[in-house]
Formats: C-alpha cells, sequence, structure tokens
C-alpha cells in the first residue's frame, strides 16, 4: 500500500463514499487528516486501519453517538484503555443477544420451512378425490355436507306456504 491515500482511492478500497469519509472526519469518528499542499486530504496506513475498525463497529450496528464517544476516548490516548475495553464489552453482550435472537428466529423459520416441505410432499403422494355426481334430487351447486343441513328460517316460511 503506498503510504498515504486520496480520498477516490480510499473510498475504493473501503467501498465508503468520499462525502462519507468527509462526514466521518466532521463528526470526530476519523482523526483530522494530513493534507497536500493543494489541501487534499491525505491518508495514511492507521487512518486506514482505524476506518477498518470503524467499518466492524458499523457492521455490528453499532449507533454512531457510540461509535463518536469510543473515537473520543481514543483520541485521549492509552489512559482510557478501560473505558474503552469496557464500551467494547457491552456493545458485546448487545452483539451476542441480537446474534442468539437471529439464530433462534433462524431455526423457527428452518421449522416452518419443513413443515411446509412436509405439507407439500404430502399433497403430491395424495391422490385427488374425485367428485361424485349429485343424488337424485340433490342441487349439484350446493356442496354435501351443506345440502343435509336444516332450512333456514326464511326457507322454512316459504316451504310452509307453498305446502298449504
Amino acid at each position: 500500500m503506498a503510504s498515504l491515500l486520496t480520498i477516490a482511492e480510499v473510498a475504493e478500497r473501503t467501498g465508503l463514499s468520499a462525502h462519507t469519509l468527509r462526514y466521518y472526519e466532521r463528526a470526530g469518528l476519523i482523526a483530522p487528516v494530513a493534507r497536500a499542499p493543494g489541501g487534499q486530504r491525505r491518508y495514511a496506513a492507521s487512518d486506514m486501519e482505524w476506518i477498518g475498525f470503524l467499518l466492524r463497529l458499523r457492521d455490528t450496528r453499532m449507533p454512531i453517538g457510540q461509535m463518536q464517544a469510543f473515537a473520543r476516548l481514543r483520541s485521549e490516548g492509552n489512559a482510557t484503555a478501560a473505558e474503552r475495553r469496557a464500551m467494547l464489552e457491552q456493545h458485546l453482550a448487545q452483539v451476542l443477544a441480537t446474534v442468539n435472537a437471529m439464530q433462534q428466529a433462524a431455526q423457527a423459520l428452518q421449522a416452518k420451512i419443513g413443515h411446509y416441505r412436509g405439507l407439500e410432499a404430502s399433497l403430491r403422494n395424495t391422490p385427488t378425490p374425485t367428485p361424485t355426481p349429485p343424488r337424485q334430487g340433490e342441487d349439484p351447486h350446493v356442496p354435501r355436507d351443506q345440502s343435509t343441513l336444516p332450512a333456514g328460517p326464511r326457507q322454512a316460511a316459504r316451504d310452509r306456504r307453498a305446502s298449504r
């Protein structure tokens, strides 16, 4: 790697846009970057390492406010090592809880997928029932199980009137 990289080179290597890199600097996530005589940013290997760590924190869904607090502590030097370690331990516990919840959700999804695969297999293996023709005097448009239901009040009244 070259000793100093332009913002375009860093953007290409990290997948961050130049706009995001400038934002990270303004937000205090990245210490002010060295500048070339023309004012262009020049990133050192140490900047790249730190950006890589920030990307890992972002991947773990650490809120930007926590990332900023961590960056501030880092800028204060080794005297804040215990605080930074505690922050990382607390965040790791949250990450592990999220991973555990996601694993449980994945297991539930796998079980449901297995259920539907079994259902599909049983449907493929079960012959489709052939409809039986309607019986004498049966309405072919009314399902057989409903044809034996007692008549509703209106139908019963019609039947009584018709029988008079």
